[in-house]
């Protein structure tokens, strides 16, 4: 087998295999591929299945691919005791699944997937047409990124909340800073939520409770935009490094609960715009102890994340209502956790006492 293409693509492995660490690319050696500014990751993933029932299956989500101009795939590896593994490739965001499944009778399924990656800070000038640069997004991608979801629609008081919010901008930079200001000034960090939300925006509006958590507040910021005509979507991932600037918007070491949902939304001139109006909020709340929307801190992270993300990010994918290959249960509002199901039906991925997984992190340069 050549182990370099079964560890960047989708090839079936059964349990003649399934034992012991797969070498890595060479490339995976090379931290940040020696370019400036570029930092190297490793981040595990192990996963046990407790109390099985019946045939047990494991999905994970994996590095986002393909490469861009701030994160890089390096590779995996894995060990554990699956009877079968594959990389699964969905099809309408690309997202790459790492799926495992055992047999009936196998009393203590288990599984550990290590991805290496790199990444760079990231940040876009918008006082500078970067378009030559970046190259123009394909038009088919776009119109995906226009799309309502299950959860992120575009009508009724989406519609009316997004016209409302950017009337009299023009353009699709004045309308997204309109809808982030909007978000930053009127939305709260709601720490009682569970894990990261669930990004029901129009339930949000409706019921005139604009507290969440990041996949609640970035959320409503990609149907607000997309609402107003502006393609955008959300990024999900796992924080994986201290924070440079702020302590509330960094983890290291066990990350188990540190994923994120992050958000981006396209400019003809800039391409790609990263923004986070939920970690503005997050260090309203929670940065210092707390500190007041005026507080030159809470200042310096709204001027900073509207056009630029820390890079201490593992990103996975930007996919929503994603159903897991293979799986008894229904589609996924979005894949930011391990998921698992047994003859039970699928397991809470935010119960450790009925799923237990691990995830750390730590950094190779």
């Amino acid at each position: 087998m050549n182990r370099r293409a079964f560890l960047r693509n989708g090839i079936t492995v059964t349990a003649a295999t399934a034992v012991g660490r797969l070498a890595w690319p060479a490339r995976a050696a090379a931290a940040g591929e020696g370019a400036a500014g570029w930092r190297t990751f490793e981040v595990v993933m192990h996963a046990d299945l407790l109390d099985p029932s019946g045939p047990s299956r494991v999905w994970l989500p994996m590095p986002l691919t393909p490469d861009t101009d701030y994160h890089r795939n390096l590779g995996h590896s894995w060990t554990g005791n699956p009877a079968r593994t594959h990389v699964y490739n969905e099809g309408k965001y690309g997202t790459r699944i790492f799926y495992a499944e055992w047999p009936s009778g196998e009393r203590a399924p288990a599984v550990e997937v290590t991805y290496r990656f790199a990444t760079h800070d990231r940040a876009v000038d918008l006082t500078v047409p970067e378009e030559a640069r970046r190259g123009a997004e394909d038009q088919r991608t776009l119109a995906k990124y226009l799309e309502p979801t299950r959860l992120i629609r575009t009508d009724g008081i989406v519609a009316t909340t997004s016209e409302h919010v950017t009337s009299g901008r023009r353009g699709e930079v004045e309308k997204a800073r309109a809808i982030y200001d909007w978000i930053v000034e009127n939305t709260f960090r709601d720490p009682k939520v569970r894990g990261c939300g669930i990004g029901d925006i129009r339930a949000m509006l409706q019921a005139g409770n604009l507290g969440g958590k990041c996949a609640d507040l970035n959320a409503l910021f990609v149907g607000l935009a997309r609402a107003a005509g502006v393609p955008a979507r959300d990024v999900y991932g796992i924080r994986i490094a201290d924070s440079s600037e702020f302590k509330c918007l960094g983890k290291s070491g066990d990350v188990s609960k540190a994923q994120h949902c992050r958000a981006e939304f396209y400019a003809p001139a800039h391409g790609w715009v990263p923004v986070d109006p939920a970690d503005v909020r997050k260090v309203i709340l929670e940065e210092k102890g707390g500190l007041p929307a005026t507080d030159p801190i809470v200042q310096r992270a709204r001027a900073k994340l509207f056009g630029a993300w820390e890079m201490n990010y593992l990103a996975f994918n930007y996919a929503h209502d994603i159903t897991l290959p293979n799986a008894a249960g229904g589609p996924l509002t979005f894949l930011m956790y391990p998921q698992a199901e047994t003859g039970r039906g699928r397991k809470d991925c935010l119960d450790p006492e009925t799923f237990r997984y691990k995830i750390t992190s730590r950094a190779l340069d």
